[in-house]
């Protein structure tokens, strides 16, 4: 039984990795928790641990940990045992960073520090980013204490594991909250359309594809209108830049852009995967998407958070093998000749944000955690 405790001489380990998707809510809890006099160590895998710098002033803890890549006894064998070995290494850490509470955020670092902390009775959170709850998460729902949804109602078929869900939304960066008290630009049937596209490292290369090809495709009417900010790979720069300049479009092209949130801000119209942060992001700042799943994804998860937002008003989703040139000028022209269409997308996806959700769920961690403020 969990004993109340004073937020000053608190720890709260998150463990997450694999992907900003996961690392982005879990830095925004932490800011949140800061804020409280709360402190926050890390536990990830290897590879996250490069990015991981918002978090080394607590600690970033390594867990050894693999995921799943094939259904040969082989390979699931040796996923097996760095599962394990990652349990029993996070087994011994534990009693050194004396946490209050461990909150995973999904994937499979997540895995071993969470079930280390169920076998030594220490309260358990999951936070499940997306519209379908994942493998990593679905495996550790029965076992942890609470579960936080980003999406409401994603557990109503499962009383059981309903019953200790709360839906707190995801949390977003700080940079994605400023952003967020930035009003949707003015926009009339003449003015400057400014188009934002990204697509993370699994969706650079689609973009790069179609989207050029469907701007090369509008009205020149259109095209004189467009600024367009795009994210591309390293090899892919050179013949995205040239099409634009060919058709006199301003255009920024670039492989990363660490300001995208304010980039988001400034933009009519996105144009990206839907991933749980990339939709989170959308709907805190409040604009409108075309939105472009990732179709490999065992659990289909993009494709239900897009699902969301587009029920909610925010989106188009496209499926990749509709995601043609031109399918997506015919998508950004017919939205070009009705701002007020997108006006009313980007109140509708502001609407379905939760810009507190960082907050929200803070206080589910600490009340599980049994921690005064």
């Amino acid at each position: 039984m969990t004993t109340n405790t004073d937020s000053a001489s608190a720890m709260v380990l998150v463990a997450a990795g694999g992907t900003g998707g996961h690392l982005f809510p879990a830095e925004a809890l932490a800011a949140a928790l800061a804020k409280r006099n709360v402190a926050v160590a890390l536990a990830t895998d290897a590879r996250a641990a490069r990015h991981a710098g918002a978090f080394a002033a607590a600690g970033v803890h390594v867990i050894p940990s693999a995921t799943i890549r094939g259904r040969n006894p082989f390979s699931l064998a040796k996923t097996g045992t760095m599962l394990g070995y990652g349990v029993l290494k996070a087994w011994f850490k534990l009693p050194r960073i004396k946490p209050a509470v461990v909150v995973g955020f999904g994937g499979y670092p997540s895995i071993p520090p969470l079930l280390a902390a169920v076998a030594r009775g220490i309260p358990t959170v999951i936070h499940e980013q997306n519209a379908v709850m994942g493998r990593a998460n679905r495996m550790l729902a029965p076992k942890v204490r609470a579960i936080a949804t980003g999406f409401a109602g994603i557990l109503n078929r499962e009383p059981a594991l309903a019953a200790k869900a709360t839906h707190t939304g995801n949390p977003v960066r700080p940079a994605v909250i400023a952003a967020a008290s930035t009003p949707y630009p003015e926009l009339d049937a003449t003015g400057p359309l400014r188009l934002l596209v990204f697509g993370g490292s699994q969706g650079a290369r689609v973009m790069a594809d179609v989207v050029p090809l469907a701007i090369e495709k509008l009205e020149p009417h259109l095209q004189m209108r467009l600024k367009i900010i795009q994210q591309a790979r390293e090899e892919d720069m050179a013949r995205v830049r040239e099409i634009y300049a060919k058709l006199n479009v301003p255009a920024k092209v670039e492989p990363f852009f660490k300001d995208l949130p304010a980039a988001m801000a400034a933009s009519h119209l996105v144009v990206a995967r839907s991933g749980a942060s990339t939709v989170a992001e959308l709907t805190a700042i409040g604009r409108p998407g075309i939105l472009v799943p990732l179709p490999h994804a065992l659990d289909q998860d993009q494709h239900h958070n897009a699902g969301v937002l587009m029920e909610a008003g925010g989106a188009i989703r496209l499926p990749q093998t509709e995601f043609t040139p031109d399918r997506l000028a015919s998508e950004i022209a017919s939205l070009a000749a009705e701002p007020s269409r997108l006006a009313g997308m980007a109140a509708a996806a502001k609407r379905a944000g939760a810009i507190d959700a960082s907050d929200r769920l803070a206080d589910l961690v600490l009340r599980v955690a049994g921690i005064t403020k």
